[in-house]
């Protein structure tokens, strides 16, 4: 059975729908969480900011804390209420999607540590615009895939899984081109590298992103689609 927002305020307990309800919410504060630390790790670099760079960096435990948090209420609901059916996926999915925040939280972090060594350098490096552009893309998509899980859509939940291919091949072509500068410039290695390596972080924040949409499918049809190519999936999802 399909599942909505409703879905999920019909118990006749209403402890019980506060709860499920309280899931929900600390997930999508923890995505807020991430969401905003991929975005001030790309903004303290391409505005020479250290000092949210070090912010972002330093603010890896708030994320850890709030997946250990979420964890631990999923394990008391599924110890207390023994949820079947739509509510154990709900529980399942929330699960799942903290480890994918989590490791968004991961790649913020990485971002934010390269982006102080390129700072630090005081080299204008190549890599810059692909950076902005490619943060774009997949802050949407992880925007988009939260906003899907909080409204149970798995159409907005497709969408994300269309751009996807989207922001490999913009990662492979940035990557190509920084490539061959390198070639071009072995004093620019350092410093590409690091561009580089902001580029790989971005382009898994759309890997879980992806991953998040495939939760918000499984969480409304009980679908696995996790193998599954987007394009096969228009049919599975009629409403």
């Amino acid at each position: 059975m399909d599942i909505t927002n409703e879905t999920h305020s019909q118990h006749i307990s209403r402890q019980f729908n506060q709860e499920l309800e309280q899931l929900k919410t600390q997930l999508m504060a923890m995505g807020g969480l991430v969401e905003k630390q991929v975005q001030d790790a790309v903004e303290a670099l391409l505005e020479g900011d250290s000092r949210t760079a070090e912010r972002v960096r330093d603010s890896d435990n708030a994320v850890n804390d709030m997946q250990i948090q979420i964890d631990e209420e999923c394990t008391r609901v599924l110890a207390r209420r023994q949820p079947a059916a739509s509510d154990l996926r709900l529980v399942l999915a929330v699960i799942r999607a903290t480890s994918d925040l989590e490791r968004v939280g991961d790649e913020a972090n990485k971002i934010a540590r390269n982006a102080l060594t390129l700072i630090e350098s005081d080299r204008h490096s190549r890599g810059m615009v692909e950076i902005r552009h490619l943060s774009e893309h997949v802050r949407k998509m992880l925007r988009d895939a939260l906003t899907s899980f909080a409204r149970f859509d798995t159409r907005l939940a497709l969408e994300v899984l269309h751009e996807d291919e989207s922001v490999d091949n913009e990662y492979t072509t940035a990557t190509r081109s920084l490539v061959t500068f390198m070639m071009e410039d072995p004093r620019a290695i350092t410093s590409i590298l690091s561009v580089m390596t902001i580029l790989r972080a971005l382009e898994r924040v759309g890997d879980h992103a992806d991953n998040l949409a495939e939760h918000v499918i499984y969480l409304v049809k009980g679908l696995d689609v996790r193998h599954t190519d987007p394009g096969e999936l228009e049919g599975s999802l009629g409403e």
